[in-house]
Parts: structure tokens; sequence; C-alpha cells
């Protein structure tokens, strides 16, 4: 284990048994940290997003009334907007007439796993290869809230078994476990993804106007899904809502319990106190 030792050392020569009077400070001892290999620092990313899928999945153990509180809400907005996913529905398909079929195709691919992990895989990559932290640092965060979201929309895609408005069955039609795709349409994958991208991208800037356009290109993905009726209103809602809180449940773990520099996150300073011959010594270990 590295050590950097930072001495402080006072040598008080004006004390009686001394006999001399003048003040010297003694020089430091300074051992340099070496920078982490990109192995190492690849390992500790990687349980950065071992650890941060895991936080999100227990986040409900951890919460408080507020917390509840704010489930609650959620799931109100969305019960609004799933009794009114019919007409919804049917504006949608009516502008999708109209919408360009090379933005259609493109928010597609964006928010198709492949092509969306290809993204975010990319963006940590860069970061990585040029030890870029700030970078890096965002190329965890989507990986890690893709990841935690994309498992979580498989399972509730498979679980809940919601018929897609394509299929010509009404927005309560549900066979849960069902292994057509024409039964996978809650939540929506694409706009989990997409916008779980989006939003995290976002949280790099402070401009709300920056934030906003972000945001604003995150939800193309969300609304071409049902222009081709591909979705209900509400199956893009919630996917919105899981990226949201995915994003900020890994971002909060992040900041909180990793430190991206992996020999710098094993340091933590004690300081002992040595005295020797006409010396006293603050000794610092990381």
């Amino acid at each position: 284990m590295n050590r950097i030792f930072l001495v402080f050392a006072l040598t008080f020569l004006g004390l009686p048994v001394f006999s001399q009077d003048s003040l010297q400070v003694a020089a430091a001892d300074t051992t340099k940290v070496t920078v982490s290999s990109l192995w190492d620092t690849l390992k500790y990313d990687g349980q950065s997003v071992y650890g941060g899928v895991l936080h999100v999945y227990s986040a409900p153990g951890r919460w408080k009334h507020d917390d509840w509180g704010t489930l609650g809400s959620l799931t109100v907005t969305t019960a609004m907007i799933y009794l009114g996913d019919e007409p919804i529905g049917e504006y949608f398909l009516d502008q999708g007439t109209q919408a360009p079929d090379l933005l259609k195709e493109g928010a597609f691919y964006f928010g198709k796993p492949l092509y969306n992990y290809t993204i975010t895989a990319g963006i940590y990559t860069f970061g990585l290869l040029t030890r870029n932290q700030k970078i890096r640092e965002t190329g965890v965060l989507l990986v890690t809230s893709a990841t935690a979201g994309g498992l979580l929309q498989t399972f509730l895609k498979n679980a809940v078994g919601r018929a897609r408005p394509g299929t010509g069955k009404s927005p309560a039609s549900f066979k849960p476990f069902s292994k057509e795709p024409g039964d996978h349409s809650f939540p929506s994958g694409h706009t989990i993804l997409s916008f779980t991208t989006a939003y995290a991208i976002s949280k790099q800037f402070k401009s709300p106007w920056v934030k906003g356009g972000i945001w604003a290109l995150g939800m193309v993905t969300p609304i071409s899904r049902m222009w081709e009726g591909a979705h209900w209103a509400s199956d893009v809602a919630v996917g919105v809502m899981i990226s949201v809180l995915t994003v900020e449940s890994v971002d909060k773990y992040l900041k909180s319990k990793r430190n991206f520099d992996p020999i710098a996150a094993k340091k933590k300073i004690s300081w002992n106190l040595n005295m020797g011959k006409q010396t006293i010594g603050i000794v610092g270990v990381f």
C-alpha cells in the first residue's frame, strides 16, 4: 500500500534544554502518488457501476415519508394519463403521418439498446483513455443508469404484459409474462434509454436553457414511439419517470460513495504526533 507522508516538523531550539534561540522548520518528507493504471481505473469504475445498480434497486428500503409521497404523486399522474391513453394515442398517430421519416428513424435508433449503449460506452471510453475525469464520471453515470433502467424495463415489460396500441387492443389489455412482442408495451424501453441518456448528460450543465434543450432532444424518441403507435402515453410517461429517478439515484450514489481516482479513493488521512530530539513532527498517513 502506497503511503504519503506529509511531515510538518517544528524544531524548538528556544527551550531551556537547548542552548540556541532560533526557530527551524524541518523539511517535509513527501512521497508522490503514482497515477493509477488503466486496468485499476477500469476495475474501480466497474465496481462503481455494480454498486450503483444495487443502490437503485435497494432504494425503496431507504425511502422516507417524502419519498413515498412522491411515489404516490407519480402514481396519480400516471393514472390520469392512463385515462386519456386512447385519445392521446389517436392524436399522436395522426401527427406521426406528418413527421419526417428521417427524424422518426433517428429517434428509433437512439433508443435502441445496441445503439444507445454504443453511445454511452463510447463516452465512457473516451473519458477513460484521455484521462478526462469529468467525461469519465459522466460515462459511468450513463452506463450505470442505462444498465439499471434497462434491466428494470425488461422485467416490467414481461411481467406486466400490456398490449401495444398497434395490436388494436385497448389500453386495459394485459397478458402478464406473455412472450409476444405486441404485449410488451409497458413501460417504453426506448423512452427509458433515450431520456436516461439525455437527463444524465444534462446534469453536467448548470444553465436551465441548456438542460431544457437536452431534455427536448431526449423527448424526441418517446414522442416518435407514439407517432408509430408502439406505445401508449402512459407507457412513455412512466419511462420518463423511471429515467429521472434512476439517474438521480445513481448520481447521488456516485457523488457520496465513490471517488473516481482508484488510488485516492483508498486513502484516508490519519494524523500522528512524532517526537524526537529537538523536533516535534506531525505525520499525515493517507
